[in-house]
């Protein structure tokens, strides 16, 4: 399959890794307060925790979803409605709370522990093994495509907003300057979900 057809889950996996949520939250909070070096055993607990999600979500229903076309467009239907809900919350969002002040950096364990019980992972992983069954020829290679993704896709969003947690303190200092950066990002989320319909 050409690296073109991959487009859309790439786009779709990097924003839906990157826009803002509880594990963006706190990356941001911890680079603000840790560093980079402190905080990474929290990001790659996150990056392993979303990569196994994604490999067990595509490889329960991938063989489902190929038998059930009518299962995979309901499902692709439920994900991008969420997906819309969640880029209207995030559109009006204002800046992160970062007030709390933890005494040490979130571990690994913690890290893990935490995106296994978010709905917004379970949702985003569900929605791309429904979404992109086709990109595989059965479910463990999608499993294995999607952990993949998944996984790198966070390591690199979280690095992105820990190393950002100090430059946002500092650069913006106005709930319309956190809007605007959510608005963009809720932007593009609504953006990813235009492909997943056109495959």
């Amino acid at each position: 399959m050409p690296l073109h057809d991959y487009l859309p889950l790439f786009l779709f996996v990097f924003v839906s890794t990157v826009t803002p949520g509880g594990a963006t939250t706190l990356a941001t909070a911890s680079g603000a307060h840790f560093g980079y070096q402190r905080s990474l055993p929290y990001i790659a607990g996150i990056a392993v925790a979303l990569a196994s999600m994604a490999a067990c979500a595509a490889a329960g229903l991938g063989g489902i979803l190929l038998a059930l076309p009518a299962l995979q467009l309901g499902m692709k239907a439920i994900g991008s409605l969420y997906l819309v809900w969640l880029a209207l919350r995030i559109g009006r969002s204002g800046p992160p709370n970062l007030g709390a002040q933890p005494r040490k950096p979130t571990g690994f364990a913690s890290g893990v522990w935490m995106l296994w019980h978010n709905p917004k992972g379970w949702a985003m992983t569900l929605g791309a093994a429904a979404s992109f069954a086709a990109l595989a020829p059965d479910p463990l290679r999608l499993g294995a495509l999607l952990g993949v993704s998944f996984g790198i896709a966070a390591m690199v969003s979280l690095s992105v907003w820990c190393f950002a947690g100090l430059l946002f303190a500092r650069l913006l200092r106005t709930d319309l300057q956190w809007r605007l950066l959510n608005g963009a990002l809720a932007l593009l989320l609504v953006m990813s979900i235009i492909p997943m319909w056109l495959t």
